[in-house]
Formats: structure tokens, sequence, C-alpha cells
């Protein structure tokens, strides 16, 4: 199982979400507020992972720490009530 560090996060935000895997990568989709939005892991050499998490409507690739940054944006979301 991969991007544990996201999923305990949106656990913790009580936001359902779909995970896949595929060649080792994990993926992540889920909806927020009415939005979709999406964690695709990657490996290019380095690892990283693709999201929209910080603007819906545009993907950027995120290197390095990508899954505690992530995590982190997602945290600082609002807490949902009911989802």
């Amino acid at each position: 199982m991969r991007l544990q560090t996201v999923q305990d996060a949106l656990k913790q935000k009580n936001i359902r979400f779909e995970y896949t895997e595929e060649d080792g990568c994990g993926s992540l989709d889920f909806m927020f507020r009415g939005l979709k939005f999406h964690v695709w892991e990657y490996h290019d050499g380095v690892w990283g992972a693709e999201t929209n998490i910080y603007e819906a409507g545009r993907s950027e690739d995120i290197e390095g720490d990508y899954e505690e940054k992530i995590a982190g944006e997602i945290l600082s979301w609002p807490d949902m009530i009911n989802n």
C-alpha cells in the first residue's frame, strides 16, 4: 500500500477516496466540496506525485517529500461534517 501518509490525512479529514496501485505506484481519487481531486504517484528516475490539490483545475508535479507536502495541504482544509 502506497501513499499511506496522504491516505491517513484523508481519513483524518473524513474524506472518502478510491485507492488503486499500478506498477508499484499509488493513485488516490477523491472529492472535496464538489470538486474532483487526485494524487497520482510516479517514479521516473525520482519519486513524485502529480496532483491538483492546490488548484482543482491545474495539475502539478511534486517531488522530494511529496507525501508530507500533500498531506499537509489536505490537513489545512476545513473539516467535513458529513461526507
